[in-house]
């Protein structure tokens, strides 16, 4: 079962995004569409505007030049900073489920996954367990863990791409006997964490939602202030928003608790998501141009 220890990064990030996290999502958004970099001027720049400093920037940057998720590169003959090859194509494939996830319905069958790995490769063992957890799966037994069957062809690519499918064996099923599958539910996922990263996100964005609704109702097109502020708390939306459609493995709504707060999170974030992104793409851009 997916334990609360290991949604605390969620939790986290839900609540007040760190600096680094800030900035893989601005990545994410719009360096994409600039060859996956950005000058690092540029980088500081869109930062200050969430109001992160100079210093918090480039320290953060550092970290995640440490980690391999962007790579140091010369962009217009100044010094930027690219996603790394691999982080790139787990933003492609992250798209569609985060900006659309998608939730089961009960008639759907299951994705049943088991791996075995040799005792003396344990790191392997911790990096798959790790790798479950983070794509929703949840732990019917040791080593048998489920999925609603969707997620099927990006948990089966992305074990390939890693080399580590060799260690799998998956399984589509359905439950056709024994105990009631929705009694089942929350021994196989720790429903009440998943609960707890929506009410944070709830917490952080419907007041904000009806602020910006009532903002744009009576703002003017072409505002360069208002554009800033749209990209501010939509980069601080989606660095909130993007590890939720992960760590919810996307279960039918006929299993899940009465008024399971996921559906009214997934609508505030799609209702956020459509009002800020247009203006916070046009204050991006204007600042990367700006730097080109």
């Amino acid at each position: 079962m997916t334990t609360l220890n290991d949604t605390a990064d969620a939790v986290a990030e839900s609540s007040a995004p760190r600096h680094h996290q800030l900035i893989v999502s601005l990545f994410g958004l719009y360096a994409r569409q600039h060859g996956g970099a950005l000058p690092v001027a540029t980088i500081i720049s869109l930062m200050q505007d969430v109001g992160v400093e100079s210093a918090g920037t480039r320290s953060s940057i550092s970290r995640l030049k440490k980690r391999g998720v962007i790579d140091s590169v010369q962009v217009n003959g100044r010094n930027g900073y690219a996603l790394s090859p691999a982080v790139l194509s787990n933003f492609a494939e992250g798209d569609e489920r985060i900006f659309h996830p998608r939730r089961a319905t009960a008639d759907e069958s299951w994705l049943l996954a088991t791996f075995t790995v040799p005792e003396t490769q344990r790191n392997i063992r911790h990096k798959i367990r790790s790798a479950l957890i983070s794509m929703g799966f949840g732990s019917v037994v040791p080593g048998l863990w489920i999925a609603p069957e969707h997620v099927k062809d990006s948990a089966m690519e992305y074990f390939k791409r890693r080399e580590l499918d060799d260690y799998f064996e998956f399984f589509v099923a359905d439950h056709i006997g024994g105990t009631d599958v929705k009694n089942n539910i929350s021994s196989w996922w720790d429903l009440s964490s998943l609960e707890q990263l929506y009410s944070q996100f709830l917490d952080a964005n419907e007041s904000r939602l009806k602020d910006w609704e009532a903002r744009l109702a009576t703002s003017a097109s072409g505002d360069l202030e208002l554009e800033a502020s749209a990209f501010a708390d939509h980069l601080t939306l989606l660095t909130q928003w993007r590890r939720l459609p992960y760590s919810d493995p996307g279960l039918p709504a006929e299993y899940l608790p009465e008024g399971w707060n996921a559906l009214t999170a997934e609508s505030v974030f799609q209702k956020l998501h459509a009002l800020l992104s247009p203006l916070a793409t046009k204050h991006a851009e204007r600042v990367i141009a700006q730097s080109a």
